[in-house]
């Protein structure tokens, strides 16, 4: 799936990548370029609906990176619109994927992704409020989740901030879509986000990240199992709130072996708890924020079955 960088991989290659890693699942990522736009029709969405399920695999989630470049909370009130159009337009093909949630990034205050941002925080804030309102309308409609992701925007850099904002909506359909390793450059610990996000949770991602402090320390991102998220704790943290949904891993960037590697990674992360999550999916993701064509699995194959 080396082209994903460029969204453009055809998903038939991806579909036969993810099953002979393993995987029995795919999440999606839609983009203003590539395979999936805002603007791809409903009979190209459905054509490659019945694919996917032809192939005998299952999405469930569609990603978005749309809001690094479009940020909800722009100081530019054009921009703020262009990005709630083309988060509309998602969510819309979300439903005529068959997916069940869309991963948001509800805005950017400061960010090494987005460096041309720099908002202030309740300013983004209220943006992002205004932002969600307008979405939540068409994912209600859809009957589609609206997942707010935990990332590297500068928002929500604390569990019970982002459940308070999620809870003043008052809707099942806004949540979380919590990803394990992004806190870890806060210094926090997963297992507390996870325990204090609880009901919110509505999807999970899954990376690993590595620090080494000193004077002279560096961070990075690295592959599955091998950084610091204490996957034993976070899997047992995921189990006690009665989790069951996708866990999608999110590893970048390409390189060969990856997929059957997070394939084994997620095996042994999955067997840290006696009884392992019903369903669990692997995303195997590139550089870009705008990729389609990502690979997912099942834990139990009688899962797929369920409604999730």
């Amino acid at each position: 799936m080396r082209e994903g960088l460029s969204g453009t991989h055809p998903l038939s290659d991806a579909l036969g990548l993810a099953q002979s890693a393993g995987f029995e699942g795919l999440e999606l990522c839609i983009g203003t370029e590539g395979v999936l736009t805002p603007a791809t029709s409903q009979s190209d969405c459905e054509a490659i609906r019945r694919r996917i399920e032809s192939s005998g695999l299952v999405v469930e989630t569609l990603a978005s990176g749309m809001s690094w470049a479009l940020s909800p909370t722009s100081d530019d009130s054009q921009v703020r619109d262009r990005s709630i159009e083309l988060h509309l337009g998602a969510i819309e093909r979300a439903a005529w994927l068959g997916c069940e949630a869309v991963l948001f990034v509800p805005g950017v205050v400061n960010s090494p992704i987005a460096p041309h941002e720099n908002i202030r925080n309740d300013i983004a804030i209220q943006r992002a409020n205004v932002a969600v309102s307008r979405l939540l309308e068409a994912a209600e409609a859809s009957e589609i989740d609206l997942c707010l992701e935990n990332v590297w925007n500068g928002m929500f850099t604390s569990p019970l901030e982002m459940a308070t904002f999620v809870d003043s909506f008052a809707t099942e359909r806004l949540g979380v879509y919590f990803d394990v390793g992004n806190v870890l450059r806060y210094h926090q610990h997963p297992p507390h986000w996870i325990e204090l996000l609880s009901h919110r949770i509505k999807r999970v991602h899954v990376k690993d990240f590595v620090e080494r402090f000193d004077w002279n320390g560096d961070y990075a991102f690295c592959d599955l199992g091998c950084g610091d998220v204490p996957w034993q704790a976070t899997m047992e943290a995921l189990k006690k709130i009665g989790y069951d949904s996708t866990l999608v891993a999110e590893v970048l960037p390409y390189k060969e072996g990856i997929l059957e590697q997070t394939s084994m990674a997620m095996d042994r992360i999955i067997s840290l708890t006696n009884d392992a999550l019903q369903v669990v999916s692997r995303r195997f993701d590139t550089e870009s924020n705008e990729t389609v064509g990502l690979a997912s699995r099942s834990a139990k194959p009688s899962s797929l079955d369920k409604k999730l």
